[in-house]
């Protein structure tokens, strides 16, 4: 969801597909992604189980602790014709392990990843939500991988016993031939394509708090690919955003594309 506004916003034309309950929560978000112009034709609606819901709480580092709920809406997306073509004719599928918790939502991912284009795993390990089979499984599939340094560190341990990042990141890549970016946070990310490696540093900033900020991230990254941008190009702007967002409050703030690139240009100033 995340993504898909920050895309939304950087002037693409995304489109998410998830599942809501039929209830207030589920209508509210409708009607702000709506009143938005973001499509929601791919949002399907459940009569059985309530909207997803996701308590954050935010530790002394400035490290979010999630309590997922389950089970709820979209742990039940079903497969149907029109997300087939939807995803058929995208150029990019962005999914994430989440929605493989529960085998409905899993079956239905893994039937769509047989006729997506280019497919970006955006990992995220929370306990007791994933296993190694299932993450594996959806590793295999995908082109691109996101995670962040202690995913890799966690996904890595059990294939290999190195102890550096960059020894973790390409034999992970080498093992399901991936192109792979690392987030680290307020040291920036690296990024591995095609056998070449690119680098920032990232931008400091005072964080207001970290939700939505490596969404953020993604969708800049992929903007950028969109727009043929170089890959060290991309990776600035995708920093730039992830860094703009962490000083703002919540995953989706309202913000226009000139303040990003205005906030980007500052921090390269030193201002």
């Amino acid at each position: 969801m995340n993504v898909t506004y920050h895309l939304h916003k950087l002037q693409k034309n995304p489109a998410l597909i998830t599942r809501i309950g039929d209830d207030e929560r589920g209508k509210e978000l409708t009607k702000i992604f709506s009143s938005l112009g973001v499509c929601t034709d791919f949002f399907q609606f459940d009569h059985d189980h309530e909207t997803g819901k996701v308590y954050a709480n935010m530790n002394a580092a400035h490290e979010v602790v999630y309590d997922i709920v389950k089970p709820v809406a979209w742990d039940f997306i079903s497969w149907n014709e029109s997300i087939q073509q939807a995803v058929s004719e995208s150029e990019y599928f962005i999914f994430g392990s989440l929605a493989a918790r529960n085998d409905v939502s899993k079956n239905t991912l893994f039937q769509l990843l047989e006729s997506a284009n280019k497919k970006i795993l955006d990992i995220n390990l929370r306990h007791p939500h994933f296993n190694k089979k299932t993450i594996e499984g959806l590793i295999s599939k995908a082109d691109f991988l996101k995670v962040n340094l202690a995913e890799l560190e966690l996904i890595s341990d059990a294939y290999f016993n190195y102890k550096y990042l960059k020894d973790r990141s390409k034999a992970l890549m080498n093992k399901f031939h991936l192109d792979m970016v690392v987030t680290l946070g307020a040291q920036g990310a690296i990024f591995f394509s095609q056998g070449k490696e690119y680098q920032h540093p990232g931008y400091q900033v005072k964080v207001n708090d970290t939700i939505g900020s490596g969404d953020a991230f993604l969708a800049g990254l992929i903007s950028k690919w969109l727009d043929n941008s170089s890959p060290e190009s991309a990776l600035q702007f995708a920093s730039g955003l992830g860094a703009f967002i962490a000083g703002k409050t919540g995953g989706c703030p309202d913000y226009q594309v000139q303040e990003v690139n205005d906030f980007i240009k500052q921090k390269e100033a030193g201002n």
